[in-house]
């Protein structure tokens, strides 16, 4: 399936480009942690709240609904502004929305402070990814994204543990004021670092309307393929990420206590296959690297939830789902980042935002309406919702071949210089990073 995308060995990161990946990347943590550590929480804040257990998806669902009409008004709007600013304001209102999740009282309570998390993170994700595309040229973009999407796996591997962790000893709202808080240091140190910017600013289609230049995204082809491959992929993901741990603990009898392992090795082993698909995306092509992750994605969702035996470890089996779908989140950036001109790449990744987030709220509502609770506190018609889940993500692979071929009927635009402040050398060698 691969196209071959790069005869050369692809040449590594600039010391530029890789100031600015791992800026975002750090930015991308808080993001990918604020949604992540709502989920693995689910059965504590369900039992403090007497929220039902089959009803976690709703709260995950609620983030990324609001997260998508975000994503539709931001569509139309983020090219207009310095990215650095528009990053600042989506994640002070992340922050914040963050902090209330901690204060809530009750079902709707807590579903209110997540909507608002919501409307900020997916603005939030839109922006950070925009600047790495707008900085990275198009051939070394499979490292980059490798870089930023190692971000999921970082925050499997020390966040959601520690989180976990912390309500063990602090009860379920210590994690969400710890996120609040580790979302400030970043913030502020992003903002510090990141140059202004506004090269985007210059294109030509950046003074039209934003209906007219909605209109125009929305009138190719390659745009529109993008759009349902993403769709297709948040949906087969989120039928199964609420309700992981639900259902290692009430089907599989897993202890709670040990349920940090289960992320940390997930995180450890998609840290380190993230990185590694990055290089193979550069140089065998989005497409390739699809389809083999979607390949072991459905045979680890098969051997979990559908033919599961008593003598299948679940540290076997469940970290493996965290690494394929790292895999496959970083081949899809790349491929996504090849489809809008430079002046409508925040636009174009709020609606990459907007549909991703409808989506898994889609996929999480789907699986939270297939769910029942059994009275010994097991997870009913599992299979039904994995059996949905394979089958949606069948067509990832091809949608992804359409897409990639679609994107090389046209060159790629260079990537826009600005220039980067000493301080962000300063901080990337005082955090030991290497020349």
């Amino acid at each position: 399936m691969s196209l071959a995308p790069n005869s050369a060995v692809p040449t590594a990161l600039t010391p530029d480009e890789r100031r600015i990946t791992l800026v975002i990347a750090a930015v991308q943590f808080i993001n990918i942690l604020d949604f992540m550590m709502v989920m693995p929480l689910g059965p504590d804040f369900a039992r403090a709240l007497d929220i039902p257990a089959a009803h976690i998806g709703y709260i995950g669902g609620s983030y990324t609904a609001a997260a998508a009409l975000a994503g539709l008004i931001g569509s139309m709007l983020l090219d207009r502004f310095d990215r650095r600013r528009a990053l600042a304001v989506a994640m002070a209102g992340l922050i914040v929305s963050t902090a209330l999740g901690g204060l809530a009282w009750d079902f709707h309570s807590l579903l209110a402070a997540r909507v608002l998390a919501g409307l900020f993170g997916g603005p939030a994700v839109a922006v950070a990814i925009a600047t790495v595309t707008d900085q990275v040229a198009p051939q070394r973009r499979g490292q980059a994204m490798g870089a930023v999407m190692s971000a999921f796996s970082l925050s499997a591997i020390a966040g959601v543990p520690v989180g976990l962790e912390l309500a063990l000893y602090g009860g379920w709202r210590l994690p969400f004021f710890a996120v609040a808080f580790a979302g400030l240091v970043v913030a502020v140190a992003a903002i510090a670092i990141l140059p202004p910017q506004r090269g985007h600013l210059a294109g030509a289609g950046v003074k039209t309307g934003a209906w007219v230049r909605m209109t125009a995204l929305l009138s190719r082809r390659k745009v529109w393929l993008a759009y349902a491959t993403v769709a297709l992929v948040q949906v087969q993901q989120f039928m199964i990420v609420p309700n992981i741990a639900a259902y290692v603990q009430g089907n599989l009898g897993f202890p709670r206590d040990h349920l940090s392992l289960v992320y940390m090795t997930g995180g450890t082993l998609s840290f380190f296959a993230a990185r590694w698909a990055g290089r193979l995306v550069d140089r065998h092509g989005s497409s390739a690297v699809t389809f083999a992750a979607t390949v072991g994605l459905s045979l680890v969702i098969f051997f979990a939830f559908i033919g599961y035996r008593p003598w299948m470890p679940v540290l076997g089996l469940f970290p493996f789902f965290m690494t394929f779908v790292g895999i496959r989140m970083v081949a899809n950036g790349a491929a996504f980042s090849r489809v809008p001109d430079p002046q409508e790449r925040a636009g174009f990744m709020a609606l990459v935002s907007a549909v991703q987030h409808l989506s898994s709220a889609f996929g999480a509502f789907l699986s939270a309406e297939i769910l029942t609770n059994a009275t010994d506190g097991r997870l009913e018609h599992v299979t039904t919702m994995a059996t949905i889940s394979i089958t949606i993500g069948l067509a990832v692979p091809l949608l992804t071949l359409w897409l990639e071929r679609a994107t090389r009927l046209t060159p790629m635009p260079a990537p826009m210089p600005t220039p980067v402040p000493v301080v962000a050398d300063a901080v990337l060698d005082g955090g030991g990073q290497s020349r």
